[in-house]
């Protein structure tokens, strides 16, 4: 059938959008181990400014960021990653240890569905649908990977026992029907990988002590180990050590880097930060600023320093059903 002017058009029109998205794509992978030197050029820095006597509030206003972090009263019904995701890209890169770890415990799986899949740090190759409900995130995976469904885990696009595995990173915290979205999964997985953490560990981090209201809200939407185990029926729990210089900037990654914290764009990043009254949050970042530019903090965590790897309480817990 002939095209029309009309055709011919629009063709060149998606072909345009096609080739912006793959010099994006490009421009990403290339800048990524870039984008690692950077950060740790901007916490140098930051540990600097502290040194020089700068407060949070000089810190993020120097940084062109406002230190009240984000405003994260997501609207009724839409994600609350639409509003806290929107520099995900750039500062949860994926950490090659941690991915390398993930990858391993899917096993052979040759098919894949990523469950709560965001910008798809973590995603296989084997990928064959990523699950996401924000299209905020959605909006920031790169070309190349698999095509997402913006849907949640309780609604997976796919007939029964159509995937090797599930993935699930750092996500379930935030379903808000748990035992449906496992359901889910076991529906149409035979497998599953679900990376998290054990808040009986992460309670005892020592941010926790500067800000203790992350372990206040942490408590209410952490699910439990065995919990989690038992919806999965597995006991196969794996420890995830987090490395001194972890590229994804989750919240117990800069355990040997505290003046990473001071970033607003760092913390916009962290859900347990993000989603914090931003009065609290500083008020205990304060604290943090006295003890660099005193040394105390130093002192009381000289023993982190002489650390490659930390156990800040992230798990793969990993389950495999016969059919």
């Amino acid at each position: 059938m002939a095209t029309t002017r009309h055709d011919r058009a629009a063709g060149a029109l998606l072909a345009d959008h096609k080739a912006r998205l793959q010099r994006a794509s490009q421009a990403l992978a290339v800048s990524a181990e870039e984008a690692r030197l950077a950060r740790s050029l901007r916490d140098a820095a930051i540990r600097d400014a502290v040194a020089a006597g700068l407060s949070l509030r000089q810190i993020g206003g120097a940084l062109g960021l406002s230190p009240q972090g984000v405003a994260t009263a997501a609207a009724q019904g839409q994600p609350i990653y639409n509003t806290i995701g929107r520099s995900y890209s750039r500062t949860r890169q994926p950490d090659p240890r941690i991915r390398d770890a993930i990858w391993a415990a899917l096993g052979g799986a040759r098919s894949v569905v990523n469950v709560g899949a965001g910008a798809g740090s973590y995603e296989p190759p084997q990928t064959l649908l990523a699950v996401e409900p924000s299209l905020v995130m959605v909006a920031q995976r790169p070309e190349g990977l698999a095509p997402a469904a913006v849907t949640t885990a309780e609604r997976i696009p796919l007939p029964d026992d159509s995937v090797d595995a599930a993935l699930c990173v750092l996500t379930v915290h935030h379903w808000p029907d748990v035992a449906a979205g496992f359901r889910e999964i076991r529906r149409v997985a035979r497998s599953a990988v679900v990376f998290t953490w054990d808040f009986e560990v992460s309670r005892r981090f020592w941010l926790c002590d500067y800000i203790p209201a992350i372990n206040e809200l942490d408590a209410r939407i952490a699910l439990p180990i065995p919990d989690l185990c038992s919806l999965l029926g597995t006991d196969d729990v794996r420890p995830v050590m987090v490395p001194h210089d972890c590229a994804d900037g989750f919240l117990g990654a800069f355990w040997r880097r505290p003046e990473a914290y001071l970033d607003p764009e760092v913390r916009a990043g962290i859900s347990s930060l993000a989603r914090l009254d931003q009065s609290v949050a500083n008020a205990g970042l304060e604290l943090l600023v006295e003890d660099l530019r005193s040394g105390a903090w130093q002192r009381r965590y000289q023993a982190l320093l002489e650390r490659d790897e930390f156990d800040a309480g992230y798990r793969l817990v990993v389950a495999r059903w016969d059919r």
